[in-house]
């Protein structure tokens, strides 16, 4: 079976650099750069118009994964929209203060999703890299009905957690898919391949020139310091990897 590529987009452009570099979904999200936000319904309805299958990224804001009942009931609103616009499937994730998933909150959220649209497709993100004990955290997302884990192995990068996302894939034994993702490219991907691991998620994204952009921008505060978009070259890179020889 040839490996499911999942590249992570923010913008209109970086949906049609992953369509055309190969890519097999796409997780739709804003603020790339602090790991992604709440897409706008403007995006949404955009993204689900191309061939890729979208997945959208419900965070109501940056930091933790601890939601207190009004950032709970944005996130159920955001399910919501997401998925009577076309999306394919949402990622949501959701903590306690020690780490440990907020079982409530994510059966209550699944529910919602899947009330909408039975066949909607729902991934962990990587709130689940906080958790305290990723084993147990694994046997919880199974039962609450999780397709898939986006993980990084409990640490920051990905390539640098191989063995635990190995260990993560064989107990999830076909229950949900233990997905990569964070730091994850063309260039490192074959230790995760190696070790069995079936579906990938990577932005695939090249710096932007910073003498690009007006550098009032960036004294205003508008634009990050170190800005990327997905580029076509690094789609086609990672799906040549995945494939092995290329399509």
């Amino acid at each position: 079976m040839t490996p499911l590529l999942e590249v992570c987009v923010g913008s209109t452009a970086d949906v049609e650099a992953a369509t055309a570099g190969g890519a097999d979904r796409v997780e739709l999200c804003a603020a790339t750069s602090i790991g992604g936000l709440t897409p706008s319904a403007a995006a949404i309805s955009a993204a689900v118009r191309g061939p890729c299958p979208v997945h959208v990224l419900i965070r109501p804001r940056e930091g933790g994964f601890t939601y207190d009942a009004p950032d709970a009931a944005l996130i159920a609103d955001d399910i919501a929209r997401a998925l009577d616009l076309g999306a394919a499937g949402v990622v949501i994730g959701a903590g306690l203060p020690d780490g440990r998933l907020d079982l409530s909150r994510l059966e209550q959220w699944i529910a919602r999703a899947r009330r909408i649209n039975s066949a909607a497709d729902v991934t962990l993100h990587r709130a689940f890299d906080l958790c305290p004990d990723l084993s147990q955290a694994l046997e919880q997302a199974a039962a609450l009905g999780f397709d898939r884990i986006l993980t990084s192995g409990g640490r920051p990068r990905a390539p640098d957690a191989v063995s635990a996302l190995i260990a993560l894939h064989e107990q999830a034994d076909g229950r949900l898919t233990i997905m990569p993702g964070g730091g994850v490219n063309a260039a490192n991907v074959a230790a995760l391949l190696a070790g069995g691991l079936t579906a990938f998620h990577a932005s695939c994204s090249e710096p932007v020139d910073a003498e690009s952009h007006d550098p009032r921008l960036l004294a205003f505060g508008f634009v990050a310091p170190t800005t990327r978009r997905t580029t076509v070259a690094q789609v086609a890179a990672m799906r040549k990897a995945l494939n092995g020889r290329g399509k």
